[in-house]
């Protein structure tokens, strides 16, 4: 009887030690990567984009990155940040008013002057159209100049080390000044922490086209602005941006297994090459993960 007790703690012990050891090469002691002798990494994928990232939420490993921590023009990506301060600050029935000052701001969302929106549905309508007007409107109505401090403040708290904000649209300030900066590592831990925290906030990002209506009854087709939401398996959030000083930007999660959701980051690329660059991005990552 001993003998066995003894045998059945050994075991116990082999277990536990094997287990840790799994462990410590998954992740390093303060949280981050193993050491680079146990990461395998993705290298040389040729894409348009400046910057790119490839982030493991479940690992917490970076599988690729190309000037994953430079500051870049965030155009709309911006609007994640300013999604995750409304969720922060008000309540999920809050109302909004659509204002003069709202529809000033650059495109037309076919919003109506004096339209009352339940927050939730003005969000997602913004998120998924990248609506301008629309965003405004929720900046407006949480705080104006004071919605844009929180937003920095978020980033800060968040340690987004490369991110700034001087707006809530992500428009660009002039021709060759852009209005929000941040990189592609601060936007793949930015969403990480919405599809913590909110992740009903982006629940609508992954919707190709979705109706809403507002309080007064105006119904509003919105057709997502990301072209590939057919093509990303699993796909849980994606975001858009574009502008002039910006180019084309993309950044989505998808969970490729069940359980273990990725972050893509694409970052100053073209209108039309970050859809591109997004294939070839999902193309080495499902090949690694295999």
């Amino acid at each position: 009887m001993e003998d066995n007790k003894t045998l059945t703690a050994f075991a116990l012990l082999l277990s536990l030690g094997f287990f840790a050891m799994v462990i410590s090469r998954e992740v390093g002691v303060d949280g981050a990567s193993a050491p680079s002798r146990t990461v395998r990494t993705i290298e040389n994928i040729d894409v348009e984009a400046k910057s790119a990232y490839i982030y493991d939420i479940r690992t917490e490993r970076v599988i690729f990155a190309k000037d994953g921590e430079r500051p870049m023009p965030l155009a709309s990506l911006s609007k994640l940040m300013s999604a995750l301060v409304a969720e922060d600050i008000y309540y999920d029935y809050g109302t909004v008013t659509i204002s003069l000052e709202a529809l000033s701001s650059l495109g037309d969302s076919g919003l109506k002057l004096g339209e009352r929106w339940r927050l939730r549905d003005l969000l997602d309508f913004s998120l998924i159209t990248s609506s301008n007007d629309g965003i405004r409107a929720v900046a407006l109505t949480l705080g104006g100049t004071d919605f844009i401090e929180a937003m920095n403040r978020k980033a800060h708290e968040l340690n987004l080390r490369d991110t700034s904000f001087q707006n809530e649209t992500g428009l660009d300030e002039s021709d060759t000044i852009a209005g929000n900066y941040g990189s592609a590592k601060d936007v793949s831990l930015l969403m990480r922490h919405l599809m913590e925290k909110y992740p009903e906030s982006l629940e609508a990002t992954k919707i190709d086209v979705a109706r809403l209506v507002s309080f007064d009854g105006n119904s509003y087709l919105a057709k997502n602005t990301n072209n590939l939401i057919d093509e990303i398996p699993g796909l849980l959030a994606s975001k858009t941006g574009y502008t002039d000083v910006a180019g084309g930007n993309l950044a989505f999660v998808f969970d490729p297994e069940l359980g273990r959701p990725i972050v893509v980051v694409i970052l100053g690329s073209s209108a039309e090459g970050r859809f591109e660059d997004a294939r070839k991005l999902l193309q080495a990552t499902m090949k690694y993960i295999q």
